[in-house]
């Protein structure tokens, strides 16, 4: 299966379970691979058989910017759910990221991997 991939996609949106968190936005790291069959799209050089991941960016992006969510698990959730709004996605694997958030880490998050059923 193909792979259409959005690396390193920044938000700032409220994400944490503490109060201090939860009063101003902070920088949210979004990774995510979609599996496809992109054959199609590269044959004709149509968009319309593949994914438009601009499309998939500005929603997950939106999406984090406004959710305020508690935890990065629930956050990855919604983010799996927007991707198999688009028809031609098979798998998703999305990885969310708040840098900064654990002393002496770069970044700390959760990667899940969800199947279209």
């Amino acid at each position: 299966m193909d792979k259409i991939f959005i690396k390193d996609l920044v938000a700032r949106g409220i994400i944490g379970i503490n109060d201090w968190e939860r009063e101003n936005p902070q920088e949210i790291l979004i990774n995510i691979t979609l599996y496809c069959d992109t054959r199609r799209a590269g044959e004709q050089d149509a968009i319309e058989y593949s994914v438009n991941y601009r499309t998939i960016a500005k929603k997950a992006q939106a999406h984090a910017e406004t959710a305020a969510r508690l935890t990065v698990e629930a956050l990855a959730e919604d983010i799996a759910r927007l991707c198999f709004e688009e028809p031609h996605v098979q798998k998703v694997l999305v990885r969310v990221e708040k840098p900064g958030a654990v002393r002496f880490a770069k970044s700390v998050g959760v990667e899940i991997e969800r199947v279209r059923s």
